[in-house]
């Protein structure tokens, strides 16, 4: 581990040395490549220097602690048993640092929820999870436009797509994938029964042009008038978009925007997600045959989580993670879940790579 850290180390020297070259900084291109390989070796580096910093300062304080002064003494000591508490779990921190990094991980991401059983109240809880997954968003500074969505009369959604843009968005999110479960009393219900229902959500990195290559000739894009619930929101021109692509049969419809320019706009980056999404779940399970074990497949129909609102608790399935605040869950205060999930990702990684030798 520490010969690759070294070699790391060194390669962020150079990358320093190159951001510092006047012709680098004229080269945009070039800068921007340089900038980013920099920042992406920007922590593991800081915390190697760390690590070998408090190995040095533990040596020092060995050779204190053999001193005939016996404040010194207990000063190293002291200053030792801080050191040795320290250092493993930067050992650890370390290694986490070192894992493959996901290629997606630095992504937006296009959310998609769709109502699953449960009929209207399925919608609602369609609404109430893009709700929460919004206001979760405001609170890390991410940014989200709706693409398309597909509402009900009563406020809840058939189907939403919004793109979410920000930083490192897909590492945090790409864990929220699958079937969620509500478990709750409908306001239609008047006899007090709990009734079921589900979600599905789906979390795709956002496709760049550099990702996804798509030929006009495997395109059918039909254009269509807009139509909104109850007759409201009824466009009076054809600016509604379906693209079909042919290839695969993928089918995406936009509609929220007046502009039919916009909608086709919107319509061909949730195309290349699709598309881009559906090269990585191909990758994946070539993975998982090779391996006979995926770790976070992410797989979109088990069922992830419930939400229990009689007993105002949110139950994450695959890491046993009960939390009793559901209330504030669904106001966006996921941190808990999301940070819990990647950790459990991230040592089920550790134990695979130390498997794999």
């Amino acid at each position: 581990m520490f010969a690759k850290l070294e070699e790391l180390e060194r390669s962020f020297m150079d990358l320093e040395q190159e951001l510092a070259d006047p012709e680098v900084y004229n080269n945009q291109e070039r800068y921007k490549k340089v900038t980013m390989a920099h920042a992406e070796l920007g922590d593991v580096v800081a915390a190697f220097r760390e690590y070998k910093q408090l190995s040095s300062d533990l040596e020092d304080n060995k050779e204190m602690a053999m001193d005939s002064d016996p404040e010194i003494r207990e000063m190293a000591q002291m200053e030792i048993s801080e050191i040795k508490a320290r250092l493993p779990k930067l050992e650890e921190e370390l290694k986490l640092l070192l894992l493959p990094k996901d290629p997606m991980d630095g992504k937006n991401i296009i959310l998609e929820i769709r109502a699953g059983t449960g009929g209207e109240e399925a919608a609602l809880f369609a609404a109430d999870l893009f709700r929460m997954y919004s206001r979760f968003a405001e609170q890390n500074g991410w940014k989200v436009e709706v693409m398309n969505s597909n509402p009900t009369g009563t406020g809840g959604f058939k189907e939403i797509i919004a793109s979410v843009s920000g930083s490192n968005i897909f590492s945090k999110m790409k864990f929220e994938s699958g079937t969620h479960r509500v478990q709750r009393v409908p306001a239609t219900e008047t006899q007090g029964r709990i009734h079921t229902s589900a979600a599905t959500v789906a979390i795709m990195p956002e496709a760049e042009e550099v990702d996804v290559q798509v030929r006009n000739e495997d395109l059918r894009v039909d254009v269509f008038r807009a139509s909104g619930p109850g007759g409201q929101s009824v466009n009076t021109t054809d600016s509604a978009i379906r693209i079909t692509h042919l290839p695969t049969g993928l089918v995406v419809i936009c509609q929220d925007e007046k502009s039919q320019h916009k909608n086709k706009a919107k319509a061909m980056k949730v195309l290349c997600s699709r598309l881009l999404q559906a090269e990585q779940d191909k990758q994946h399970a070539e993975l998982a045959e090779q391996r006979r074990a995926q770790v976070g497949s992410g797989d979109r129909s088990e069922r992830i989580r419930t939400y229990n609102f009689p007993q105002g608790r949110v139950t994450d399935h695959r890491i046993n993670l009960t939390l009793y605040k559901l209330d504030a869950v669904m106001e966006g205060d996921m941190g808990e879940l999301v940070d819990s999930l990647v950790s459990h990702y991230q040592s089920e990684a550790l134990k695979q790579q130390a498997q794999d030798g």
